[in-house]
């Protein structure tokens, strides 16, 4: 199933990245694909195919009472593996790579299916680190669906070809 998952959220996300433009800029769908360049829309296109994937993973293993803790390291692998490897690589090379640019994209959605998956088989964590993980997915998804329609002035939302935030940013 960890192959499974994988893949087919790669799929979803790497079609993510054109849906915006394919929608004609359909702001309703620009809340789950990628409006712009920034790194902020590229974390995106990686969390929206693994929250739809919560639908099939939440029927498998939701049962399982590390379910909600599994899910939300999977979510934060994802958050903090982005911006760390791009701007990580950018330290060392001035430009952007665009072949780099996809292998993070890869790199992110696998440590997060793997992340979940060893959460999943760990020793039984509690129900308050249930509660405080369920409590924490709702907060990131609310600002995961915020964030584009209201985007920080952080470097992190920025698009690095137009300098401009959020829908704005779209050449």
């Amino acid at each position: 199933m960890q192959i499974a998952s994988i893949i087919i959220i790669s799929i979803i996300g790497t079609l993510s990245h054109f849906l915006y433009d394919i929608s004609g800029h359909n702001k309703f769908v620009g809340l789950f694909t990628a409006v712009n360049e920034s790194t902020w829309e590229h974390i995106k296109i990686a969390l929206t195919p693994t929250f739809l994937w919560s639908l099939v993973d939440g029927y498998m293993y939701g049962a399982n009472p590390n379910y909600f803790l599994a899910k939300l390291t999977s979510v934060i692998v994802i958050i903090i593996t982005i911006p760390l490897l791009f701007y990580g690589y950018k330290i060392f090379f001035k430009k952007d790579n665009v072949l780099f640019n996809v292998l993070i994209f890869y790199i992110a959605i696998i440590l997060s299916q793997l992340s979940f998956y060893y959460v999943l088989n760990m020793n039984y964590n509690g129900y308050i680190a249930n509660y405080i993980s369920v409590i924490l997915l709702a907060l990131i998804f609310i600002g995961y669906l915020s964030h584009t329609i209201f985007p920080g002035k952080s470097f992190i939302f920025k698009d690095p070809l137009t300098n401009k935030f959020g829908y704005k940013a779209h050449k």
